[in-house]
């Protein structure tokens, strides 16, 4: 499976896969499965900040929830190695959406991030998902969004 030709196909890089900001490690293998520690949304290296509702609209938060994906992407392509033939299951994304407390497109925002797993991934990509509005993200950040993968013995 070449991630990046898919990517490029789209339009899109996969980007460095960012340093952990606090006390925790990206990604987990554990029984099968990688646990991916939620991801900002980073466009030329820098956070994309904001709130759904009030300065961030719909458009806006699935690019970010986009932006999210390629850096899950990036820690799941670091934590395997690069090898994404061990790629069984996008078995869970949760989307995490700085919002107002009258926003409630929470699950159109977080389809930036479900439609891209799909795009790369076909059936093995579509997973479970929970879209959930916050009232602030680490950094500002307007998204984040967290994985679990299942993924076949190196």
């Amino acid at each position: 499976m070449d991630i990046a030709a898919k990517l490029a196909d789209l339009g899109l890089e996969l980007p460095k896969a960012a340093a952990p900001v606090a006390a925790y490690v990206p990604v987990v293998e554990q029984g099968g499965m990688l646990y991916v520690s939620g991801q900002l949304p980073f466009d030329d290296g820098k956070v994309v900040t904001g709130r759904l509702g009030a300065d961030v609209d719909v458009a806006g938060g699935y690019d970010a929830a986009r932006r999210c994906a390629l850096m899950l992407l990036a820690q799941i392509g670091n934590a395997l190695d690069g090898d994404w033939s061990r790629v069984e299951k996008v078995a869970k994304l949760g989307v995490f959406v700085n919002s107002t407390p009258d926003f409630t497109d929470q699950a159109k925002v977080a389809n930036g991030a479900s439609e891209l797993f799909e795009s790369l991934f076909g059936d093995a990509g579509r997973h479970a998902r929970a879209a959930v509005g916050v009232a602030v993200l680490p950094l500002g950040a307007a998204v984040e969004a967290d994985a679990i993968v299942a993924v076949r013995p190196a």
